[in-house]
C-alpha cells in the first residue's frame, strides 16, 4: 500500500487523500482487472482497519484503476493445491468481508467499470454507489461457487437479490439504477469528480455523528460481523 497525494502505480492498492476528511482506495492490479487476490483482500483490510483509527478520516472512497472495478476473487488461487494455502485465503476472505462490511466510516463506491462476482460484492458492502455508464454488475460464480447474497439482499430485498443471484445475469447501469443499486449513473470521465463531491458531502458532517448513522445502519441491515464468508 502505498499512501500518496498523487497518482501512482506499482502497488495492489493506493491510497490517496483528495480533500480534507476524504481517503481514496485505488485497486491498483489493472493487469488482473483488479481481481482480488490475498495480497489485495488484505491490504484493503489493512487500509480500512488502520482509516478507521485515524481521527482525520471522515468518508472513504474505494474504486478500480484502469476500465474495470473488479473483477472479483484471484480464481488463480483456488487452485494452489496446498492445504496452508487455502487455509489462509479463506481466513483472509473472512476477515476482508467482515471488515468492509463492519468499516464505521461510510464508503462511497465509485463503480468505474465492470463489478463482477466479489466485485459486485465489493461494491454492495459499501454505502453508496455511483456507477460509470460502462458498469455492469453480475455474479457469474453462480455456475461453479457460492454466491455472497446477504448484503445484496439487506440492499434492494429478496426478489431482486434471488434474481441476479439465482441467474448471474448481467446488468447494465441503467437497469442497477432502477434497481436502486446505485445511487448514480454518470459519465465514465465525470465519476472521480461526482464520487469525490460526494464524498465531501459526507465529511461535513462531524466524524462520531457519521460513525453513529453508519452504526444505526449496520444495526438495521441485521450485519454478522462474526459470519464467515461462506455464511454471507
Amino acid at each position: 500500500l502505498r499512501d500518496t497525494g498523487a497518482m501512482s502505480t506499482g502497488d495492489a492498492l493506493r491510497l490517496e487523500r483528495p480533500a480534507d476528511g476524504v481517503v481514496r482506495l485505488t485497486l491498483a492490479r489493472p493487469d488482473k482487472r483488479n481481481a482480488l487476490s490475498i495480497a489485495l483482500r488484505d491490504e484493503i483490510s489493512d487500509a480500512l482497519d488502520a482509516l478507521a483509527d485515524d481521527d482525520t478520516v471522515r468518508a472513504v472512497i474505494v474504486t478500480g484503476e484502469g476500465s474495470t472495478f473488479c473483477a472479483g476473487f484471484d480464481l488463480s488461487e483456488f487452485t494452489v493445491d496446498d492445504a496452508e494455502f487455502q487455509q489462509r485465503l479463506w481466513a483472509s476472505s473472512d476477515r476482508y468481508h467482515r471488515t468492509v462490511l463492519c468499516f464505521p466510516l461510510p464508503i462511497i463506491a465509485a463503480v468505474n467499470g465492470p463489478a463482477l462476482a466479489g466485485g459486485f460484492d465489493l461494491a454492495v458492502m459499501c454505502d453508496i454507489r455511483v456507477a460509470a455508464d460502462t458498469a455492469v454488475f453480475a455474479h457469474p460464480e453462480n455456475r461453479f461457487g457460492d454466491v455472497v447474497y446477504g448484503p445484496l439482499h439487506a440492499l434492494v430485498g429478496g426478489s431482486i437479490a434471488r434474481d441476479l443471484c439465482l441467474t448471474g445475469r448481467r446488468i447494465d447501469a441503467a437497469e442497477a439504477l432502477a434497481m436502486r443499486i446505485v445511487s448514480r449513473v454518470v459519465a465514465v470521465e465525470e465519476l472521480a469528480a461526482v464520487a469525490l463531491d460526494m464524498a465531501v458531502q459526507m465529511a461535513a458532517a462531524p466524524r462520531e455523528v457519521s460513525m453513529r448513522t453508519k452504526a444505526k445502519a449496520l444495526r438495521a441491515a441485521g450485519v454478522d460481523p462474526d459470519a464467515p464468508t461462506l455464511s454471507l
